[in-house]
C-alpha cells in the first residue's frame, strides 16, 4: 500500500484519482482533495494545478457560503464530494458534513458535552479538523472526547475520551489536535503520565500502544502566559501534551511520528511507541506548542513562540542503531505561534510571532537565514499558510487573505481580500485550497471562493 493510501484510505486514493481524470483540460490542470489537517501529505501544501495565479480586484469569485455553523477556529476538511467540520453550538460539541458543490448541510452529529474553558482565547469551539479515511471520519473534541463516524451517515461508530480512557491531562486550552490515521492506526496525544502519544485500532477504537515522555513523570506548572489579542497560548500545568498534530515519517526503513509536545519534539516508533529521539530546542518554557513539524529529505524542523523560535534537526542513525536529532541550526527569527509554515524551492515560509504580533518571513530552509522579513509592514502581518500551484495562501488574523508569489528575492503579492461579515475573533483557522476551490472558516461562518484559472 502506497504512503497516500495509508494516511487516507483506499477509497478517498480512488477518488483523487478520479477527481484528476474528470479534472478540465486546462494545462496540465488537475484537482485534489483535503482530506485532513494540512493537506494529503500535512505539510500545508497541496499539489493541485489550474489555480489563479493573480487575484482580480476584490479576490476570487465566491462560489456560497454557509451561516450559523457555530463557534471554532478548525480549518475544515474535502474529501469525496464532503466538506467537514466541527463547531460548538447550544452547549454541544458537533460534527459536520457539507455538500462540497453547493455548502448543503448533509448531516450533523453531537460528539459530547462543549468543554468550558476558563481562559478566553478560543473558547468558541473546536480547533481539530476532522481526519476522512476510506468511509470513516475521526474528530476530537475540545473536551477530548475522540470519536470515529460513519462519513455518509455521521453515525457514531466509536468513541474514546482521552482523561478518563487514558489518564490524560489538558492542557489549558483543551485539546486541539487533528488525529492522525495511519494504516490501521488513529495517532493522538492525551499528554498524561501514563500515556502521552497513543495509538489506536482505527475500526475499534482498542489501545494498539501507549508511548510515555520522560517529561511527562515529573510535570513543572508554568504561569499563565501574557494576554493579548493574539495569544493561542495553550499550557495546562501537568500536560505533556502540546497543541500540535503528528505527522508519518519514513526514515532509514522505519515509520515513525513525529510530534510537537509541551516539551520537546519528538519522534516515536509507529510500531509500538518507543520514543526514538528527542529535540528539545523548538518547544517554549509556556509549554504551548502548536504548529505541526515539517519532515524534508531526513531533516524536520518545528517552532513555537514565546521566546523560543525554530530549529532544524538532521535525523542519523548511529552504529548502536540508536537515531539522533542533531542540531543544524536554531534561529529566533521563526518563532512561529500557530500559523504554520510550509516550503518551497528551498525556502521555509511562514509568521514570526507571538502575542505580541508579527509578519510573514521567508528563510532559506537549508540554514535559517533570513531572505525577507515583512515585520513592521501592518499589510502582511501574522497569520496562517498554505501552498498550492505556486503561490502562498496567507490569512492574516484580521481576517484579510493575501495571495502572495514564493520568491528567495522579494515579497511578492498577487492580490489580497476581505471576506464579509468578519466576526470579532482573530482569524485562526487556516485556508484550505481543493478541487478548484478556496475555503475560509470564521467561527459560524465558511466561505468558498472559485480559484481556478479560466
Amino acid at each position: 500500500m502506497t504512503r497516500l493510501a495509508r494516511l487516507i484510505g483506499l477509497d478517498t486514493v480512488g477518488s483523487l484519482v478520479a477527481g484528476f481524470l474528470l479534472a478540465p483540460v486546462c494545462g496540465l490542470a488537475h484537482a485534489e482533495d483535503w482530506p485532513h489537517w494540512n493537506g494529503v501529505n500535512r505539510n500545508g501544501t497541496s499539489s493541485e494545478k489550474g489555480l489563479l495565479q493573480k487575484w482580480p480586484e476584490g479576490g476570487p469569485a465566491l462560489a456560497w457560503r454557509v451561516d450559523s455553523l457555530g463557534g471554532g477556529d478548525s480549518a475544515p476538511s474535502i474529501a469525496q464530494g464532503k466538506i467537514y467540520g466541527m463547531s460548538s453550538r447550544e452547549g454541544k460539541d458537533l460534527v459536520w458534513a457539507l455538500s462540497e458543490k453547493d455548502g448543503k448541510v448533509l448531516w450533523t452529529t453531537p460528539v459530547g458535552e462543549t468543554h468550558v474553558q476558563r481562559v478566553p482565547q478560543s473558547k468558541e469551539g473546536p480547533g481539530c479538523t476532522p481526519t476522512v479515511d476510506g468511509d470513516r471520519l475521526y474528530v476530537l473534541g475540545m473536551g477530548g472526547n475522540l470519536t470515529c463516524l460513519d462519513h455518509a451517515t455521521g453515525k457514531v461508530v466509536w468513541q474514546k475520551n482521552l482523561i478518563k480512557d487514558f489518564a490524560g491531562q489538558m492542557p489549558m486550552w483543551s485539546y486541539r489536535e487533528s488525529p492522525l490515521v495511519d494504516g490501521d492506526k488513529v495517532i493522538c496525544t492525551p499528554g498524561g503520565t501514563k500515556a502521552t502519544i497513543v495509538a489506536l485500532n482505527k475500526l475499534t477504537g482498542e489501545t494498539v500502544w501507549e508511548s510515555k515522555l520522560e517529561e511527562a513523570a515529573a510535570p513543572t506548572p508554568a504561569p499563565m502566559p501574557p494576554p493579548g489579542r493574539g495569544g493561542f497560548g495553550r499550557f495546562g500545568p501537568g500536560s505533556a501534551a502540546g497543541y500540535s498534530s503528528a505527522i508519518p515519517v519514513d526514515f532509514d526503513g522505519e515509520r515513525q511520528y513525529l510530534q510537537l509536545t509541551a516539551k520537546a519534539l519528538v519522534g516515536v516508533s509507529a510500531k509500538d511507541g518507543r520514543v526514538l529521539w528527542r529535540y528539545n530546542a523548538p518547544a517554549n518554557r509556556m509549554g504551548i506548542s502548536c504548529s505541526s513539524p515539517i519532515f524534508q529529505d531526513g531533516m524536520v524542523f518545528a517552532a513555537s513562540a514565546y521566546g523560543a523560535g525554530g530549529g532544524l534537526a538532521k535525523l542519523t542513525k548511529g552504529g548502536d542503531g540508536k537515531i539522533n536529532a542533531q542540531e543544524m541550526y536554531f534561529t529566533n527569527k521563526m518563532q512561529n505561534h500557530h500559523g504554520g509554515m510550509v516550503v518551497t524551492d528551498g525556502c521555509l515560509y511562514g509568521a514570526n510571532g507571538g502575542n505580541e504580533g508579527g509578519a510573514l518571513i521567508c528563510l532559506d530552509f537549508q540554514t535559517g537565514k533570513v531572505l525577507w522579513d515583512k515585520r513592521g509592514d501592518k499589510k502582511v502581518a501574522k497569520g496562517s499558510i498554505a501552498l498550492a500551484d505556486g503561490r502562498i495562501y496567507y490569512r492574516q488574523e484580521s481576517g484579510t487573505v493575501v495571495l502572495v508569489e514564493p520568491n528567495k528575492e522579494k515579497y511578492i503579492e498577487q492580490g489580497r481580500f476581505e471576506q464579509p461579515d468578519r466576526s470579532n475573533t482573530p482569524a485562526w483557522a487556516h485556508p484550505v485550497i481543493a478541487n478548484g476551490k478556496l475555503y475560509i472558516r470564521d467561527q459560524g461562518l465558511l466561505f468558498c471562493y472559485d480559484i481556478r484559472s479560466k
